[in-house]
């Protein structure tokens, strides 16, 4: 009976050691006698027991890696902590396994160097500006010598870049004295437009007064016009008249009769003013010879 639970413990053995079953996104490093056969693929794999055993176990996941704070100096001189994160990915087992003895620290001292590199070569403000170049540079240093560890380096993001207390108090007043500057030129290309604004609309009002003006003297000039025509036309169809009158038959008694008392209404006019002194012809006959002058100049007018 001890013969057969030995035996079977032994099986157990063998089965547990000869059977192995690998997660998905996983790889296993496998050596025989010590020495590297080959990398167990997710799934069911089968092993020779007490020959070969799991080395190293690998995620093929992609990983993301802290890459401590370090204080890097610029291209100014000026010093600037700088807070990173690398993400890579182990794409060769075997290398990862056997090209360094811990290729996350290796990746990690690799990245503080590069970042210290590249900051180097830039101003302080440039720093700010082109994350992306200081990333894709780190990232291509970086790629270059990780292939012989057997992992990819897939992208590398600046967290945070923290200057000195003073440059950063420098930087908050340089802003400080821009967004002021940007205020007043705002301030008066507002007035300058208002003025503009302002003169444009009293030159187009003056012209709108003008203009009316102008039109106003027209009309009136037309009314005036239209008016002495109109006065004309009268007289002239009144002369008319009165010529047709006077030479239907009595015309010319009634022309006498008309200039007789437009002169005596004439006197009446004198005479009712207190201040002026009334000299009366003594011949009254001579009133009747100003009608007959008048009575003359007509019918030379007709002749």
């Amino acid at each position: 009976m001890e013969i057969a639970i030995l035996i079977f413990v032994i099986a157990v053995i063998f089965i547990t050691r000869s059977i192995k079953v690998v997660p998905q996104q996983n790889a296993w490093v496998i050596e025989r006698l010590g020495k590297y056969h080959g990398s167990l693929a997710p799934g069911l794999n089968f092993l020779i027991p007490f020959i070969d055993r799991v080395a190293y176990k690998h995620s093929l996941k992609e990983i993301p890696l802290d890459v401590p704070s370090q204080v890097c100096i610029t291209r100014d001189n000026t010093q600037l902590q700088v807070d990173g994160i690398l993400y890579f990915q182990v794409t060769d087992p075997m290398r990862a396994s056997y090209g360094s003895s811990n290729y996350i620290v290796a990746v990690t001292q690799l990245a503080q160097t590069s970042l210290r590199s590249v900051i180097g070569k830039l101003e302080l403000d440039k720093t700010f500006e082109e994350r992306n170049i200081i990333n894709a540079q780190v990232v291509a240093a970086i790629d270059e010598a990780a292939l012989n560890w057997g992992v990819k380096v897939l992208r590398y993001e600046i967290k945070d870049l923290t200057p000195p207390k003073e440059i950063l108090h420098a930087m908050q007043s340089q802003i400080t004295a821009e967004r002021e500057k940007r205020a007043l030129i705002a301030a008066s290309e507002g007035r300058r437009q208002e003025q503009i604004n302002i003169a444009t609309g009293e030159r187009e009002a003056f012209i709108a007064r003008s203009e009316g003006a102008k039109l106003a003297a027209i009309n009136n000039a037309q009314g005036e016009a239209a008016a002495i025509m109109a006065v004309a036309e009268a007289n002239a169809k009144a002369i008319e008249i009165v010529a047709t009158a006077i030479r239907q038959p009595g015309g010319e008694q009634a022309v006498q009769l008309k200039v007789a008392e437009r002169a005596v209404d004439a006197y009446s006019l004198v005479a009712k003013d207190a201040k002026t002194t009334l000299i009366v012809p003594s011949n009254m006959t001579e009133v009747s010879a100003l009608i007959t002058s008048a009575m003359k100049m007509m019918q030379a007018n007709k002749a």
